[in-house]
């Protein structure tokens, strides 16, 4: 039972230190600046009116414009959002966007749009700016103006355009899901994406944080020789154990804290971002995942003699990590397609399609009992692996050893 002896130092000496204090509050923190300081800001409205520029060759946008942008947007004080300056003029069409783009330069508009005579049959209008990425501008411009020259259209056709509005108005969807038993409950996007990315986001940090302390923890007790006195004590096998018992814990004692405090602001505030009937059966894959990626770091961390070759074993393993987060929408859109059922049966890419698929819509039994079965046999054999690497490389220093040499080291008995 030496490795319990061990995985209680690990715990202890990593737990107390200011590194793990520090990146117990950081993280978070950092988790709240890039997850919701985007979002916050996108929102947030104008605090003072955008003067906008317009060339309107057709004569008859400008003002149902105007009066649709003031009826639909204002600021919080009241005003409108936009002020329209009509900017048609003498001169041929190359001197009035000359002139307008000297508005442009000398801010006295924020940008202009160009709307030919020939707008409503081809539909395409122009918008110059400095800034042309201000999605919200161009995008509420560009649904307004959709909207006036549907209604232009109507009256040419002599339609009401104010009774086709009513006729042709926006439905609000509401998402029910519907379980195997027939049992419904709501659910919208938000809910159901966040309860496969919060799982998947915990996996990550999760195993590059213990994966880096497990393989530094290697490389410093290597380089100043620790790790002889400690073999001295105990068997190779009792230390690769101690070290992925005792830092899993350090892990799972971050996440638990950081899960507790999500979890107690989301019921605060009334938001269910997460689907609880799931949390068990994430469980298992997030567990089953964390011990596959451990023994990987083990076999790979433990013939390496420099803080550099462990930063790069690192950032290889991340990537099975970061590339179900790339086709998480994919995943979303169709978790039955024949690419992301294959995917799934992957071990290195299994606990995170898995999570990702069974809030969406539960992949089937025998799917599920054959990947967590594909899972233990994997962390299993990994883990052997990891062993037979582990007690002869912690004795090596210098020259980092070949393929043929690690596979000659997992067939000695």
């Amino acid at each position: 039972m030496k490795y319990l002896d061990v995985a209680k130092w690990e715990f202890m000496e990593k737990v107390k230190s200011k590194a793990f204090i520090i990146s117990l509050v950081l993280m978070p923190l950092i988790m709240v600046v890039f997850g919701i300081l985007p979002g916050l800001l996108a929102s947030k409205p104008d605090d003072k009116a955008t003067v906008i520029g317009m060339i309107d060759h057709t004569g008859t946008i400008s003002q149902p414009l105007a009066a649709r942008l003031n009826e639909k947007y204002k600021l919080p004080s009241g005003t409108p959002n936009y002020v329209l300056r009509q900017l048609s003029g003498n001169g041929s069409k190359e001197e009035q966007k000359l002139q307008a783009n000297k508005l442009i330069s000398s801010k006295e508009i924020e940008g202009y749009f160009s709307i030919p005579a020939t707008v409503y049959d081809s539909g395409r209008v122009e918008f110059r700016a400095e800034n042309v990425g201000n999605i919200r501008v161009t995008e509420r411009f560009s649904r307004t103006i959709e909207e006036v020259i549907v209604e232009q259209r109507l009256k040419g056709q002599g339609l009401d355009p104010t009774l086709i509005r009513k006729l042709i108005a926006s439905v609000d969807i509401k998402s029910i899901k519907v379980s195997e038993k027939g049992e419904e409950k709501e659910s919208g996007f938000l809910e159901t994406f966040f309860s496969a990315y919060i799982v998947i986001m915990m996996l990550m940090f999760l195993v590059l944080t213990s994966g880096q302390l497990l393989i530094r923890s290697v490389v410093e007790e290597k380089s100043n020789r620790v790790i002889e006195v400690l073999l001295s004590s105990c068997s190779a096998r009792d230390l690769m154990v101690g070290k992925i018992l005792g830092l899993s814990g350090l892990g799972i004692r971050q996440i638990l804290i950081w899960g507790s405090i999500g979890l107690a602001l989301s019921l605060k505030s009334g938001t269910n971002i997460f689907v609880l009937e799931n949390l068990l059966l994430s469980a298992v894959y997030l567990f089953l995942g964390y011990m596959l990626y451990s023994a990987i770091f083990v076999a790979a961390g433990s013939p390496v003699t420099t803080e550099q070759e462990a930063q790069q074993i690192t950032s290889y393993v991340s990537l099975f990590l970061v590339f179900p987060i790339v086709l998480a929408i994919p995943a979303m859109q169709n978790p039955n397609s024949p690419l992301i059922r294959i995917l799934s049966f992957i071990p290195l890419l299994t606990p995170a399609f898995m999570v990702l698929r069974i809030p969406i819509q539960m992949p089937e039994t025998w799917e599920i009992l054959t990947t967590i079965g594909i899972m233990i046999v994997s962390s299993v054999g990994m883990m052997w692996v990891a062993g037979k690497i582990f007690r002869i490389a912690i004795l090596v220093y210098g020259k980092r050893p070949t393929i043929p040499e690690l596979i000659r080291w997992i067939r000695t008995p």
